[in-house]
């Protein structure tokens, strides 16, 4: 888990005024209400991405509204906006400020190994960080800091699968080569899982096996390049006991994200750290069991899982370890990690999801106005 993160923090990023060395385990579950800023801690994961792949200026005009939109409070409370984060024995870190154009340029830049940091420069408005990472090492090492720093980012992946409509390009004909990485938005599923069975029968069957849990009515997938041009593909199925085959918008919505789901986590080859934001839209409780059994089992098996949810009944599947409670007070986002040791008499009574539902958690709506309030039911404890 060398490319995963230990420890991260943030500062003046849209309503995370400052989130500190916050520790980020193997399976980190974000629960709060609407608006706490479970969204914006996994944006800032997007942006990333953007960022070091040197897309940032477009990433702010054409995802985020603009410099000024990113910036805790705006431009006149937040003069910059910063992150540092260190996974395995390497760091990263950077510090922007906005532009009279509502662009941002960088006044800090820097990759760490150990506690040795190397400065990358400032005065630059995209990453310098690609740039230098097919640079040698020193003392004649094939690789610098630089690339171990690019390989770990551009390893994690924000998994957004929440449009499925008609014209989603999950649903529709793509090219039949663009197969190598499933794609954030899963656009090219069906030719990211015609590789994988043709190249690792077990992965594929797992997932089959996954989906057809969650959707009894389901037997196989029907991969096969479209007739009258090989060069695309489309998600087609099978229903059992029967060989006519259905396209991808006579899935449920529902079902086709939960297709999306069990095939990210169940990949061959999985991203070191990935993040899905509010996966658990238009899933039956059971497929919601079924995901929260596929979040553990990446985590133990060296994947970082990171999820923003409102979900109780996706919450009743993990350990209080695993949580995350998100909240806003004053208009900052605040993230504290759940203690064990302090819901062990509660959990003897009740689920970690009815806790939340009842706000012994804290992070439901109201929490603002009274933060961690127990219930009046609460009060014989």
């Amino acid at each position: 888990m060398s490319d995963t993160i230990k420890k991260l923090t943030i500062e003046g990023f849209k309503s995370i005024r400052e989130l500190k060395n916050f520790e980020l385990r193997p399976m980190n579950l974000l629960i709060g209400a609407n608006g706490a800023g479970k969204s914006n801690f996994v944006g800032f994961f997007r942006l990333l991405r953007e960022l070091v792949e040197q897309r940032l200026q477009v990433a702010l005009q054409t995802m985020e509204g603009g410099a000024d939109a990113c910036l805790y409070m705006g431009p006149r409370i937040t003069h910059r906006f910063g992150a540092r984060m260190h996974f395995g024995d390497n760091g990263y870190r950077f510090t922007l400020e906005p532009t009279l154009g509502n662009r941002m340029v960088f006044t800090d830049e820097a990759t760490a190994f150990g506690p040795n940091l190397d400065r990358l420069g400032s005065g630059h408005d995209e990453a310098k960080l690609k740039d230098l990472q097919s640079e040698p090492g020193k003392h004649g090492a094939e690789h610098g800091v630089p690339y171990y720093v690019y390989k770990a980012i551009s390893s994690w992946v924000v998994y957004h699968f929440h449009d499925t409509s008609l014209a989603a390009g999950v649903r529709r004909q793509k090219p039949i080569n663009d197969n190598d990485v499933l794609r954030p938005d899963a656009e090219n599923l069906a030719a990211f899982l015609y590789r994988v069975r043709e190249t690792n029968p077990a992965s594929y069957s797992h997932i089959r096996g996954a989906v057809r849990l969650a959707a009894p009515f389901f037997d196989d997938f029907k991969l096969r390049p479209v007739p009258t041009n090989p060069d695309l593909i489309q998600l087609e199925w099978l229903q059992t006991n029967s060989d006519y085959p259905f396209r991808a918008h006579q899935l449920s919505d529902g079902t086709l994200r939960f297709i999306c789901l069990a095939t990210a986590l169940l990949q061959p080859k999985r991203p070191a750290t990935m993040l899905f934001d509010e996966p658990e839209l238009g899933l039956h409780p059971y497929a919601l069991v079924l995901l929260g059994d596929l979040f553990k089992s990446a985590a133990q098996q060296g994947t970082q899982v990171i999820v923003s949810t409102q979900s109780a009944p996706l919450l009743n599947e993990f350990e209080p370890k695993d949580v995350v409670i998100v909240e806003r007070h004053q208009g900052e986002s605040t993230f504290r990690r759940l203690e064990p040791d302090d819901l062990s008499e509660w959990l003897g009574e009740y689920s970690l999801g009815e806790l939340w539902q009842k706000n012994v958690l804290g992070g439901r709506p109201g929490a603002e106005q009274a933060p961690h309030a127990l219930p009046d039911w609460a009060g014989h404890r």
